[in-house]
């Protein structure tokens, strides 16, 4: 379905969904200034006699003997007249000044050359229009699949926009007694989708049962689906069979807002709104018995949604708390310490690694709505990227690391090019003197 007919099956709404939003641009003739004379380089004397008396000769060469022309030439030698110039716009540059001689400097210098700051842009490359997005902290509602087109629910409506042509179609609309959707993501082969609604979630089949109350929170783990809910419990779920419900993990005492699988599928950590972040390893799981958690973690004092594992780390994950906990921590999921906690000062909504950086993007809520890049581990602020009006809700990232989309409470979702494009890896030397047994990862 085009574009264009998200307007007929959405008539009562003012804004057209995801359609960009252009900004008028100032003119590029108001940026230009005056070109203004070097008055201090000129020779007014000169200058007056050259415009009065000097071409005199030239312009009537009648009245000019041979004598007097090689008497004028004799006196313009001596006294500098061969000028012919009489504005100057530009002094000449000063000679250099070698504070140090160049032979105090070794030719043999082995100075790794330094690397050119990347740079970060302060604002959305692009906008669009996301009318009806829920104003809720403990749902997910933007995902961007693996195929390069992103899902959104506005309202109750699931919309895709693909990336690679700019086009929008509608995916599904639900009646308003479902509605509204409370979470999408994509499957890992970035063709299936999966909503939910209430506690309800649909995929290629309507899959029931399992959880009493709404569930916001989805996480794949390869044909394993996650689901977390308002009971607390977290649910997995094999969609390849008809029983689906594979195993139950219980633990939280309220609402499961995050969840997240580790990039080697073997823990998911899960956050909720009882301020508790649990840490499971599918090594402890059995379907005959409630799962006991590897470790319960409450540290933070607010609500638990933003959760991202890192790239480049196995075993490091990064959370984010709610308004009345505003901090960034960062976990030893094999020992469950506390490795780093950084107040950002405001409701941390999202959390995204950058793939090819030691990076982090945060996006927050009251006061600013601004994105935040942090330099890890010193956590340093690389960069605020501002422009939405309202609490930065969902993130997500595309499928080569380097643009970040960003949904806010203010019904516009943005496009950053804030990660850059990656470096292309210079291929590794060849090792002819290798270890012995370098290629044995483990002798018992």
């Amino acid at each position: 379905m085009d574009a264009g007919s998200l307007s007929s099956s959405n008539a009562g709404r003012s804004r057209c969904p995801l359609q960009e939003q252009h900004l008028q641009k100032k003119h590029s003739r108001e940026n230009l200034d005056r070109f203004i004379p070097n008055r201090s380089a000129m020779d007014f004397d000169y200058a007056h006699y050259m415009v009065t008396d000097g071409r005199k000769g030239k312009e009537n060469p009648s009245i000019c003997s041979p004598s007097r022309e090689a008497y004028q030439k004799r006196l313009a030698e001596t006294l500098n007249m061969n000028r012919t110039r009489i504005l100057a716009f530009r002094n000449k540059p000063p000679a250099p000044v070698e504070l140090i001689p160049k032979e105090f400097f070794s030719s043999g210098s082995n100075d790794k050359p330094v690397k050119a700051r990347r740079h970060i842009p302060q604002t959305s490359e692009r906008t669009l229009d996301a009318p009806d997005l829920v104003d809720d902290y403990y749902l997910n509602l933007l995902d961007w699949g693996s195929a390069n087109v992103l899902a959104i629910a506005l309202g109750n409506t699931v919309y895709l926009w693909n990336a690679n042509d700019g086009s929008t179609s509608e995916l599904v609309t639900v009646d308003d007694e479902v509605g509204p959707i409370t979470s999408v993501n994509w499957a890992p082969d970035g063709r299936h989708i999966e909503f939910l609604l209430g506690d309800e979630f649909l995929q290629l089949r309507t899959l029931r049962g399992g959880h009493r109350m709404r569930v916001g929170s989805l996480a794949w783990n390869n044909h394993i689906l996650t689901t977390g809910g308002m009971d607390g419990k977290i649910i997995n779920n094999d969609v390849r069979i008809r029983d689906h419900i594979v195993e139950t993990y219980r633990g939280h005492d309220q609402e499961v807002c995050g969840l997240k699988w580790s990039l080697s599928g073997q823990q998911l950590a899960s956050g909720g709104n009882d301020n508790v972040l649990h840490i499971w390893d599918r090594s402890m799981a059995s379907s005959n018995s409630a799962t006991q958690w590897l470790h319960r973690l409450e540290d933070h004092t607010s609500a638990v949604k933003a959760l991202a594992w890192c790239p480049f780390q196995s075993n490091l994950l990064a959370t984010g708390g709610g308004a009345s906990d505003r901090t960034i921590k960062f976990w030893n999921t094999h020992t469950g310490a506390c490795l780093n906690s950084v107040d950002t000062g405001s409701q941390v909504c999202a959390l995204l690694w950058n793939k090819n950086e030691r990076e982090l993007l945060s996006s927050h809520g009251f006061s600013q709505n601004q994105l935040t890049l942090w330099k890890y581990p010193s956590m340093v602020k690389m960069g605020e990227l501002t422009g939405h009006t309202s609490r930065v809700l969902f993130m997500a990232q595309s499928p080569d690391g380097c643009t970040v989309a960003s949904a806010a409470a203010d019904e516009t979702l943005r496009f950053w090019n804030v990660f850059g494009a990656p470096e292309v890896a210079k291929p590794a030397a060849k090792s002819y003197n290798a270890e012995p047994f370098a290629h044995i990862n483990r002798i018992r």
